[in-house]
Parts: structure tokens; sequence; C-alpha cells
């Protein structure tokens, strides 16, 4: 496999493998073995979906040592992590909505990870090898009601707060990837998955000792520094190295 979609045309709902010369639907799971239609489906008339529907989201905060200090903590000794609402997803190509407009409420770049098995205390080998794939995201978020309530859940759960896509990649090394921030053409953030603290196979292990991982579930791995604020209008999009970029505008 390399990039995985999900996608709608007329009525019906399905994943695809992405080409240059069209979408391969994917027979099958998607997540075990799956097989893939020789005919290409044209994309003309196709809309892209979210690539996943997971059962939960998971944020991790505070994972890039320029953005700890930016935000002004301490670094982390273990990941520090949190749900987001799954209401929250936003395809590739909508529309991020502000609901309070007085709240300052900032772009946040990250690479998300994709689980592909059920995983449940596993070391760090063991969870890199269920990790389905990566793609880009979005970690929307209201400063105004996180610092009000001293945690993260509510401030970044408002619908379309997590965009995410457009594929997943699933034949990528995430160890040494660019990931970028434009806003209206603007580079805001540029920073390398070098940086991170917890590397993602750290975070699928540590997060499976505290709850049970299932296909599909997304972890955001977090995002570096030079977040700012978006505002009515904004053409935003995340550019990491390997993976399709994710664009989104604001109102």
């Amino acid at each position: 496999m390399a990039a995985i979609g999900r996608f709608q045309k007329d009525g019906e709902v399905f994943y695809a493998k992405v080409a240059d010369d069209g979408l391969f639907r994917v027979r099958g799971d998607v997540f075990s073995s799956p097989s893939f239609d020789r005919k290409p489906t044209p994309r003309r008339g196709v809309k892209t979906l979210v690539p996943m529907v997971p059962g939960k989201i998971i944020a991790v905060g505070l994972n890039y040592a320029d953005h700890v200090r930016e935000m002004k903590h301490e670094l982390p000794k273990e990941p520090l992590f949190w749900f987001k609402a799954t209401t929250s997803l936003l395809a590739a190509g909508g529309r991020i909505e502000i609901p309070f407009p007085e709240h300052r409420t900032d772009f946040e770049a990250e690479l998300a990870i994709v689980i592909g098995r059920k995983i449940r205390n596993a070391t760090p080998r063991a969870a890199a090898r269920t990790i389905f794939g990566y793609t880009a995201a979005q970690d929307i978020s209201d400063r105004h009601i996180q610092k009000a309530d001293g945690q993260w859940a509510r401030c970044k759960s408002f619908d379309t707060f997590t965009p995410l896509g457009p594929f997943v990649e699933t034949e990528i090394d995430p160890a040494a990837l660019s990931i970028q921030q434009f806003q209206n053409g603007q580079l805001r953030q540029d920073s390398n998955t070098r940086q991170l603290i917890f590397k993602p196979a750290d975070l699928v292990s540590f997060i499976s000792t505290n709850m049970t991982l299932l296909p599909g579930d997304v972890i955001l791995t977090g995002t570096p520094g030079g977040v700012g604020p978006i505002r009515s209008g904004d053409k935003l999009e995340v550019r990491i190295q390997g993976l399709a970029p994710l664009r989104n505008t604001v109102r």
C-alpha cells in the first residue's frame, strides 16, 4: 500500500489507494491485507472525506522542545495526552469555524498517527508494527478557554477543530520529516520530526499502557513552535514531507 484515502461518490463511501491515474478501491478490510480493484475509479465527481473514522482521537501536548518554551512550560517527563471529540474532525478542503471570534484561536500543525491493529501494553518495538500510517492534521485551539479551564479537551474539541488528511501514507519513515504551517502563503511553523521529544512508536507504546488502541484510532503527535492566531478568511496549509498537503480555510 501507499497513500490510502476515504471517498464518497454517488452516495457510496469507500476506501481507495490514491494513484496518479485514479483511485483503486479497497476490497476487504483496509487494515488487514486488503486487495484493490485493478481498474481505477476516475476522480471526477468524487468527494474526499476524512481519511479515517477513529473510535478516539488522542492528542499529545508539549512534544516539541521549542513549543514547550514558547508556552512557558517545563519539558515533560512522560507524554501528556488528552482526548479530542471525534465530532471535531474536518476533511481537507473544509472550513474551520471559529465559535467565539473574540477569543484567540490558534493553528497547530501536527503529524498524526493512524493505528492499524488492536494494541495494549506494547513495547515501542511492538507498537511500531501496529502503526498503519501517517497523515497531516491541525489541532485548532481556543486559548481563552484553554487558560480558563486549565485542561485542554474543551478548547480543542469544537466542531471543525481537527482537520485531518487528505490521505494516510502507509510507507513512510517518520524519523526526520520536515513539518511546516503556512497561513495565507506565509510560513509560520517550520520544524522537523527529529525535534519530537517522544517519537511515534514511544507514544503508541506509552498510550497503550493506559488504554487499548483500536484500528483507525488517531494520535496527534504535538506541534512545533510558531503557533499563531487564525482569523476569518485565512487559508491554512500543513505541509509534511512525504505527505499530501492539508489545506483548509477559516470562517
